[in-house]
């Protein structure tokens, strides 16, 4: 079987991560990777025993697929690029920062047969996956995604920082049209919102609370999806569930649900790849990607209504 020519464009914190999945992978070639810090391209390609390029340019004629992990004002046009150059593209959240980019990029790859797949880690957290035959008619959703700052994706609201796993995942289980949205966002260490809690619902009464934060004093990865009998809990930080299940009158048992730890940035990397070689489309194409961030932007737009998408 031969392998897979990849590269890697954008090795900062979360890039290093895609070039360590792609280095161990067997049915990989990992070609090369690019950085706007050369110092820092270098250093990566050292570690990892690849080569080091100056120019994404550079990468055309010598890989298949490429994984973007760059900051998200250039994702657009990186994408763009690799399409028209018949190259596969994983390409990290929050894809981009309007629709009409993304409608774009859509089309491209569709045009050209490629695989265009957007990078929602959650959709393959171990607790997701475990919980996915519990979920069958939420009436209430409850999302809690809290970290201390970082400095880490300051280029972009929040909500599409951080809040838009938890748009993926809920847009996953809820399977209607939007009737209603509020919206409140508060900006602190940034020009952006770093706070910000949205109320969505749906048309077929299931409700949803998102709630995140980059200024906080712990990191809180959790979900609760109150259904008519029972509650499920997901902590996605420690990949454990649990569900509380109605059992007669003022009664009530609780359940560990088995969960099989994942490492999720492998199983998103092994999904791309699989895809690439069979030439199917990905699990999270670029289709879901835009519908999360549609919902995102429209979020975005209701706690700042002067606020235009770049």
């Amino acid at each position: 079987m031969d392998k897979i020519k990849v590269g890697v464009v954008g090795v900062g914190y979360f890039g290093q991560f895609h070039v360590e999945k792609y280095s161990n992978m067997e049915e990989v070639e990992l070609v090369g990777v690019v950085d706007l810090n050369p110092i820092r391209s270098k250093e990566i390609a050292r570690r990892y025993h690849t080569q080091p390029f100056e120019n994404h340019a550079q990468l055309f004629n010598k890989v298949q697929a490429v994984s973007i992990v760059s900051s998200t004002p250039s994702h657009y046009s990186l994408t763009k690029d690799f399409l028209l150059h018949g190259i596969h593209v994983l390409l990290e959240k929050p894809m981009v920062t309007n629709l009409s980019e993304a409608e774009e990029l859509i089309r491209l790859s569709e045009q050209k047969g490629l695989v265009f797949q957007v990078g929602y880690l959650e959709r393959f957290n171990g607790a997701f996956l475990a919980t996915r035959g519990l979920i069958r008619e939420p009436r209430f959703i409850e999302f809690q995604r809290l970290t201390p700052f970082t400095g880490r994706g300051i280029e972009v609201d929040v909500v599409l920082d951080l809040m838009i796993h938890d748009i993926d995942v809920l847009l996953s289980w809820v399977s209607s049209p939007i009737k209603s949205i509020s919206a409140i966002g508060l900006p602190i260490l940034t020009s952006h919102s770093d706070v910000a809690h949205a109320r969505i619902e749906f048309d077929n009464g299931c409700v949803a609370s998102l709630l995140v934060s980059r200024f906080s004093k712990e990191k809180v990865r959790k979900a609760l999806i109150f259904q008519p009998e029972s509650l499920v809990v997901i902590d996605f930080l420690t990949q454990r569930a649990s569900c509380v299940q109605k059992e007669g009158h003022f009664e009530t048992r609780v359940k560990e649900i088995p969960v099989t730890m994942e490492d999720p940035l492998e199983l998103e990397i092994r999904e791309f790849i699989q895809s690439v070689r069979q030439q199917r489309w990905p699990k999270i194409s670029g289709q879901e990607g835009k519908r999360a961030l549609e919902l995102a932007l429209r979020i975005i737009h209701l706690m700042n209504p002067a606020w235009i998408p770049p």
